[in-house]
């Protein structure tokens, strides 16, 4: 029996049994559906998640931290082996925790694929709008960063025009915090911002003092965003409410470490000044591996997003394979009315099969049929349960969107929780006709054993 036959007489066959073939081809699609629903649910978690890194332009960028205290065997502490410094009780010499200042950032910026090196300065600030008054974080942002990261949209306004300006741009957070003014009304109003400095005189540094004092300065709100801009939280960047132009931020942020140092201790002297934290920005993102291994080799600490993401992307993983055992549940369920749909199919047709051997056909012919029979179900059913996995995706899209619109007046309604990408539709269809293989198996090979004498003697 050529195979177009087969196919002929396994659809024909499926034809007179409408109602029943309808019924278990459902069964196939609610399992498919709940199997594919489950997955694309673990895919869009991942996609937003991932996607909002994307958007935050940090896949290109390393934080370094200063480098760590290490003894003889590198942790920072006593040695802990046997020999001489054990038995005369002394510790090996610590090395120096190495410094985040103007020298290591010209280091840093000689290391190849390196685009760009800055200092993450966080500075904390009091506003005051009219007669409004609110707590935030000053930060510098680079020129750099235009159009990148969270400075892709804004809500109202533009980026700075350039460094000179005394501009300013307010997180959409922040702005609720401080005014109940909209957010386009704010641009080209001025706030005052004020930061506790030191007092440095010849007599008091001398003396190892500094009286801390209240500086006052004045910047033109020039745009408001949704979210802040920094690299990563280590930087202090998410932390930030208001943002002004890097250079302006440079003599704040060394005021601000004096006055915070100089309560302690005497004050550093500007050509000593450290940072607590620097942003690398790298050429290309598939560089980053090999820049953070170079500059821990000059003695830093590093971190990326990328180490983050690792982690995270396990994780899905994890979740993609729990979610997608749980969904096949149902297609286990429904794969069990495959069984009984091709069993009935045997005994409502035990005749027509005896037949079939009597003039010829072979144990292959007549398995084949009931195989072709059960992958059309399958195949059939799959593309059904893809089409009614993503229905509920998206009616579930739609309401999850309209309950953060209702909770957040302007807030972000981009969310997707159920994501179908071509490989997930193509491996639904796929392991639909395979279960549904795997299924009419036994009723196919029973239906070739059939005696063709008993079948043909059967009522």
């Amino acid at each position: 029996m050529i195979v177009s036959d087969t196919i002929s007489l396994a659809l024909r066959n499926l034809g007179q049994a409408k109602l029943r073939t309808t019924l278990t081809t459902l069964g196939v699609a609610i399992g498919i559906a709940s199997l594919a629903g489950m997955v694309s649910l673990g895919v869009g978690l991942e996609e937003q998640t991932v996607g909002r890194f994307m958007s935050s332009g940090v896949f290109d960028s390393v934080t370094v931290l200063p480098g760590q205290t290490g003894g003889a065997f590198g942790l920072g502490g006593r040695g802990r082996g046997r020999g001489a410094n054990r038995d005369r009780g002394t510790a090996p010499p610590e090395t120096p925790r190495k410094p985040l200042d103007d020298a290591a950032i010209a280091e840093i910026a000689a290391v190849p694929d390196v685009k760009e090196v800055y200092p993450n300065i966080a500075v904390p600030i009091e506003v005051q709008f009219e007669q409004e008054q609110a707590f935030a974080t000053l930060s510098g942002v680079p020129l750099s960063q235009r159009d990148q990261g969270a400075f892709q949209t804004f809500a109202a306004g533009t980026f700075f025009a350039d460094d000179s300006t005394r501009a300013c741009i307010l997180t959409l957070e922040f702005v609720r915090r401080l005014t109940t003014k909209a957010a386009q009304a704010l641009i080209g109003q001025d706030i005052t911002i004020g930061y506790a400095a030191a007092a440095v005189t010849p007599a008091n540094a001398a003396a190892g003092m500094a009286p801390p004092r209240r500086v006052t300065q004045s910047f033109t709100i020039v745009g408001i965003v949704e979210r802040p801009g920094g690299a990563l939280p280590l930087a202090g960047g998410n932390l930030s409410g208001v943002m002004i132009p890097l250079e302006q931020a440079r003599p704040i942020g060394a005021e601000a470490i004096v006055g915070r140092q100089s309560i302690l201790g005497t004050p550093p002297a500007a050509a000593n000044r450290t940072y607590n934290s620097l942003t690398i920005k790298v050429r290309r993102a598939a560089a980053v591996p090999d820049v953070q291994e170079r500059v821990k080799a000059l003695g830093f600490t590093t971190f990326s997003v990328q180490d983050a993401l690792e982690n995270a992307k396990r994780v899905f993983v994890i979740l993609d394979i729990v979610l997608g055992l749980i969904g096949s549940i149902a297609l286990a369920v429904s794969s069990l009315g495959i069984v009984n749909t091709m069993v009935m199919s045997i005994l409502e047709r035990t005749r027509e099969i005896g037949i079939m051997k009597a003039i010829g056909g072979s144990d292959a012919d007549v398995r084949g049929i009931f195989l072709v029979e059960a992958s059309a179900i399958g195949f059939l059913g799959g593309i059904s349960g893809v089409g009614l996995g993503w229905l509920v995706g998206r009616v579930i899209n739609f309401g999850a969107n309209w309950y953060v619109r209702s909770q957040q007046a302007g807030g972000p309604t981009d969310l997707n929780l159920f994501a179908l990408p071509l490989w997930l539709i193509g491996g639904a269809i796929g392991f639909s006709i395979l279960v549904s293989l795997i299924a009419g198996s036994y009723p196919a090979r029973r239906a070739a054993r059939l005696d063709p004498i008993q079948a043909l003697r059967h009522d």
